[in-house]
């Protein structure tokens, strides 16, 4: 009896799609056709359903020296459909519906097996122009020249590549125009306020900057429980919205007289908020936050980012003297694989608020005026779909 031959292997083939890529610091974003190479081992091709605008892209865009980088395909929120798998890929399959993240979880690292850390060690953060195991692109255009990646997702494309630990599988009955928000910005403030900080039922938070980060930050205070959320912001406007998410009291930094927003935080809370999130990215918010987070239990938690080399400075015997906790919360503290679905629940079940921060939808055709608006202050987060 012959041998059969095996079943021939199917060989996968780069995909022609379209793209907005960055050719130059800060300019409108290029709608171009590029080359998406087949996932090598431990990677997946995705479809890219949905994708939304975060203002690290606006950092990162405005860049002219690293991590700033050209040309590059920005983009780091969305949701979409497994294309392909390469080799070594057991957790999803063509067609699956997954949420792409820039922090991995590979579910084998010392700290990923921890429940106090969601770093992973094996794959750790960087704002790499590569993917994450190798360092290498999967995108072209089409004369051959490499294009950038960015926070190992890249969701300014139809067709993106990812590494297996940094998806993660959803209910693809969630609205997709709600579940991407999950990717980066309402996460990383839920997740600082739920997981990171452990906000209590009944305690004072004050929250340093209400832009979209903010915001989430008052909604999982809000989910946790917190009596008092008083918002800080240069912009009065901003409190009639800030209300929705939960904001009690606001404070307009620009009309404090003589006193310091600190100074004015600890009258109003009788010795400083329980909790403090400073969203913005300045070291100088960063002190004032720690200034008036209650001493012996305060807990300051730094979400903004601000340029590389940016130095805190503390007094030495504030520090011994007060018991305060002061710490950084890279993607709210949550473990994707784990807490992303917890969140999706909490929405099913009505008791997180996603629609609330989509202020717009428009095409990927419309990218560069999504980033106008972003700029101009116009929108919390703008919803861009691939096909509709």
């Amino acid at each position: 009896m012959e041998d059969k031959a095996p079943p021939p292997t199917t060989v996968l083939q780069p995909i022609r799609c379209k793209a907005a890529v960055c050719r130059k610091p800060g300019e409108a974003l290029v709608m171009e056709e590029i080359m998406v190479a087949p996932p090598m081992a431990h990677e997946v091709r995705i479809r890219i359903i949905c994708t939304s605008l975060c203002y690290s892209d606006i950092t990162v865009w405005k860049m002219k020296d690293p991590p700033g980088i050209v040309p590059r395909i920005l983009g780091h929120e969305a949701i979409g459909v497994v294309e392909s798998v390469g080799e070594d890929v057991n957790e999803v399959k063509e067609g699956d519906t997954v949420i792409p993240t820039f922090m991995a979880d590979c579910g084998d690292c010392k700290d990923c097996l921890s429940n106090k850390s969601n770093l992973c060690s094996k794959l750790p953060f960087s704002v790499s122009p590569g993917l994450p195991r190798c360092g290498t692109t999967r995108f072209t255009d089409l004369n051959g020249e490499v294009i950038h990646h960015f926070l190992f997702v890249s969701s300014f494309s139809e067709y993106t590549v990812v590494d297996v630990a940094n998806v993660t599988k959803v209910d693809p009955a969630i609205p997709p125009n709600r579940a991407c928000l999950l990717s980066c910005g309402v996460s990383t403030g839920v997740g600082a306020a739920w997981r990171t900080a452990n906000v209590e039922k009944g305690s004072t938070v004050a929250i340093f900057g209400i832009g979209s980060i903010g915001l989430a930050v008052a909604e999982g205070a809000r989910l946790c429980g917190a009596a008092r959320i008083i918002g800080i912001d240069v912009n009065q406007d901003k409190f009639e919205i800030a209300k929705q998410f939960g904001v009690t009291e606001f404070v307009n930094s620009r009309s404090l007289g003589d006193k310091s927003v600190s100074q004015v935080i600890n009258e109003m809370t009788g010795g400083g908020a329980d909790y403090c999130f400073e969203c913005v990215g300045l070291p100088s918010l960063v002190q004032e936050a720690y200034a008036c987070c209650r001493q012996g239990w305060g807990k300051t938690v730094v979400l903004g980012v601000h340029k590389p080399g940016s130095v805190l400075s503390f007094d030495s015997l504030d520090v011994l003297h007060t018991g305060k906790t002061l710490v950084g919360s890279l993607f709210g503290g949550l473990k994707p694989k784990y807490d992303i679905p917890v969140l999706l629940q909490w929405y099913t079940d009505k008791k997180l608020e996603l629609d609330k921060f989509v202020t717009q939808e428009m095409g990927f055709e419309d990218i560069n005026k999504a980033f106008s608006l972003l700029i101009e202050g116009k929108c919390l987060r703008c919803v861009m779909w691939m096909n509709k």
